[in-house]
């Protein structure tokens, strides 16, 4: 390279240099202006600051010195007449004349508390004093902060001695009365509060009439004084008309001797904690009238509380439940008395009762089988304040009521499906309760369809495919489900059902409230009702035509019996008829009489039957009714060889009684007795007197009644070896009960027979009204 290009070069390199140089001068020019400016601004601000400081330091008249690690003076801070003031009452002039304001008051502090501004100035301890000046009091606070020490004065207010500015300033609104006491008892200071406690206006008047709070409030506050240790008490005080509860707190404040005193109001939290125990008592009594048995564990797992109950049930000594013993020696007193239930793991088990400490729930309901046979149920939970509750109920007796009750139940069930109706049962909420295999039957429904309708509405809509009648299920819903006694009447009714049957159903209200409503098919028992009716209207049809025929039978008899007995009459008038002919004449004459009576009785028979026969009851003498009927008929029996008696007993020489017809039927009797008796015989005729009755007897000694004949002999239309048509005896049963009495027969076969006519002497129950007999 020539000399030329280098110089070129060199010239171009020194040019760039100066170039770059003098930027780099313009840039850390421009970087230390900026710097110049924020330091500036920063100083600005914290001349601002400082000015802020100063000034609000200056609005206050407290004074505050600050102290460098070897105890001279940093700083003297605060308003120019707050420290002259400090100085005036501090450190008067003839004291520190020569020394400056802050010397001054240094030298004062530390002639004063002189181990309090070491600690300070040392260790960095705070203190809190307060200075009694002649102007005044002034407090003094010593506080540490940020590498130096620092000292507040300030000036008191009229407070007294010990009190802080702030602290005056928040117990004078405090609504608990606070004071504060010298070292000789003396009122210094109190509140608003404590002035309307004792009535006082001012604090001076409270001074000067030496008022206090409570005596026993003063012996706290001394008593503080004395150890210079807080002091705790309870006090009652009335006024305004009422107690009131105070806790006093009593302070010694760091002035020697002055006592700062609290009273805080308690009445509403002793009345709170009187009224919970009076609760509590309460409670306790309410659980020892209980029959369950209940006990009470506190935390420790001792027994808090038992009731009477508890004690009876395991039959435990009081005093010792009464020395508190814990969970896990009760369980071995009752184990020794063998009131546990016996189990093989003890340990374990006893481990398993206590756990329950710890649980907190409820555990589930378990039950107890005592060796002695009793069940209790065992309830476990946590108690409120701690520990947990037992109680224990013997249901031993509610066991066995419910395995008889289920018994029951069944027993019912068992009944219900033998019967042929279809039975079920609706509680009073309408559900289905109960219910036999007929009901299923009857419905053609499932057990489990009912089961699943549940209640009567759903079982009513399943039942009225088959009968669907709505005034039916609405009168049965109404018997289930109202609860008005008007309602829960018996009620029954028929209906007919979907496939022609007909269906019986009636309700019965249940003492439990439930309902039983009942169903039967009663077709076939409606026909043979309307089968049995129409036989019934037939039979009366019949005995109508049977009573118009004999009637007319009979009328069309006795007009030819009537010429039949009026011309055998005449026949045995006549002089001229040969003897053998007026004997036929005789005999005519008798069997149309006979035949006369047969008809008579056959007519008396079907009145009877028709009920038409009346009695013409009036007074009947007994002795002139045996007399007569003996004497229509004695010429017969003694025409065949025998004896005919009348006796007559003691007793009413008449009765009421119809006296035709009782004599109609001892003429029937008498007839029989004549046909029976033979030669050398005795027929018998007597009445006999009871208490209540008489007996009116026909006896003979003929040849009596086969005894399989005796019990039909008073039956109709039966032939009988004595003869007769077969009504007579049954006519004579009939009018005597027709009386209110009855016919009886006594009979040896061979040795004659007995008829007993039984009159009552009084009307007969059930009889008719006309047979007032007596």
């Amino acid at each position: 390279m020539a000399e030329a290009e280098i110089a070129f070069v060199a010239a171009a390199g020194a040019a760039g240099l100066a170039l770059s140089i003098s930027a780099w001068a313009w840039r850390l020019r421009r970087r230390v202006a900026a710097q110049e400016a924020a330091a500036e601004r920063r100083a600005a601000l914290q001349a601002a600051g400082l000015s802020e400081r100063d000034g609000a330091l200056s609005a206050f008249d407290d004074v505050r010195i600050g102290l460098t690690p070897d105890g001279a003076i940093s700083a003297l801070l605060g308003a120019p007449a707050a420290v002259q003031a400090a100085r005036a009452a501090v450190a008067p002039a003839t004291d520190a004349a020569s020394l400056d304001d802050g010397q001054a008051l240094l030298s004062i502090l530390r002639a004063a508390f002189p181990e309090a501004l070491r600690d300070l100035v040392d260790a960095g301890a705070p203190f809190d004093e307060t200075l009694e000046t002649a102007s005044g009091v002034w407090t003094i606070e010593g506080r540490p902060g940020l590498g130096a020490a620092w000292l507040r004065l300030a000036p008191g207010q009229e407070h007294g001695p010990g009190v802080d500015v702030g602290l005056g300033l928040l117990t004078d609104a405090s609504p608990a009365p606070t004071w504060v006491v010298d070292r000789t008892g003396g009122l210094v200071w109190a509140n608003r509060a404590w002035l309307a406690e004792v009535g006082a206006q001012s604090l001076d008047e409270a001074r000067t009439q030496s008022l206090s709070f409570d005596r026993g409030a003063d012996s706290i506050l001394n008593e503080a004084r004395r150890l210079a240790v807080r002091q705790e008490g309870f006090r009652w005080t009335t006024g305004g008309d009422r107690r009131r509860a105070w806790r006093i707190v009593a302070e010694p404040l760091a002035a020697a001797g002055v006592v700062l005193a609290f009273a805080v109001d308690m009445t509403d939290a002793e009345e709170t904690r009187d009224t919970l125990r009076r609760h509590v008592e309460a409670h306790d009594e309410t659980l020892n009238h209980l029959a369950d048995a209940v006990a009470i564990f506190g935390p420790a797992k001792r027994l808090a509380f038992h009731n009477t109950a508890f004690q009876q049930l395991f039959n435990i000594d009081p005093a010792w439940l009464d020395e508190r013993p814990t969970h896990a020696e009760l369980l071995d007193r009752l184990r020794q008395k063998r009131q546990l239930p016996e189990v093989v793991d003890y340990a374990g088990w006893k481990a398993n009762e206590l756990d329950f400490y710890g649980a907190a729930e409820a555990a589930p309901d378990d039950s107890w089988s005592l060796p002695d046979g009793r069940t209790l149920r065992v309830v476990r939970q946590p108690h409120p304040l701690g520990g947990i509750l037992l109680l224990f109920s013997d249901i031993t007796d509610e066991l066995q009521l419910r395995s008889r009750y289920n018994a029951q139940i069944q027993v019912q069930t068992a009944t219900l499906d033998k019967l042929n109706d279809a039975v079920a049962v609706f509680g009073s909420d309408g559900r289905l309760r109960l219910h036999n295999d007929a009901f299923e039957s009857f419905w053609g429904l499932s057990a489990e369809r009912l089961t699943e309708a549940g209640d009567f509405d759903a079982v009513a809509a399943l039942a009225r495919e088959t009968m669907p009648d709505p005034a039916l299920w609405l009168g049965l819903k109404a018997r289930v489900a109202d609860p008005d006694p008007e309602s829960r009447v018996p009620i029954s009714g028929e209906g007919r059902t979907a496939d022609g049957r007909i269906a019986a159903w009636q309700t019965r209200p249940l003492p439990d409230g439930a309902t039983l409503v009942a169903f039967s098919d009663v077709t076939a028992r409606r026909e043979l009702e309307q089968a049995l009716a129409a036989k019934a209207a037939a039979l009366e049809e019949s005995q109508a035509l049977k009573r118009e025929f004999v009637g007319s039978v009979s009328y069309e008899l006795r007009t030819p019996l009537t010429t039949i007995v009026g011309y055998s009459e005449l026949l045995e008038t006549l002089g001229d008829l040969p003897e053998r002919s007026r004997q036929h004449a005789g005999a005519i004459r008798s069997a149309a009489n006979q035949l006369a009576r047969s008809i008579d009785d056959v007519l008396d028979m079907a009145q009877i039957d028709a009920g038409e026969m009346e009695l013409s009851i009036g007074e009947m003498r007994v002795d002139t009714l045996l007399s007569d009927a003996a004497d229509a008929v004695r010429a017969r029996i003694e025409g065949r060889g025998a004896t005919l008696s009348v006796e007559h007993g003691d007793g009413p020489s008449s009765i009421r009684a119809d006296a035709r017809r009782i004599r109609q039927a001892l003429d029937h009797l008498l007839d029989n007795a004549a046909r029976a008796v033979s030669e050398g015989g005795r027929v018998r005729l007597s009445a006999e007197y009871g208490a209540a009755e008489v007996r009116l007897r026909v006896e003979d000694t003929g040849r009596g009644i086969p005894y399989h004949l005796q019990a039909h002999v008073f039956d109709r239309f039966v032939r009988r070896e004595r003869g007769g048509p077969g009504v007579g005896l049954a006519l004579v049963k009939a009018l005597v009960e027709l009386h209110g009495g009855w016919a009886e027969v006594e009979s040896e076969p061979g040795k004659g027979a007995a008829f007993i006519l039984h009159l009552p002497l009084a009307e007969a129950v059930g009889g008719a009204p006309e047979l007032a007999l007596g």
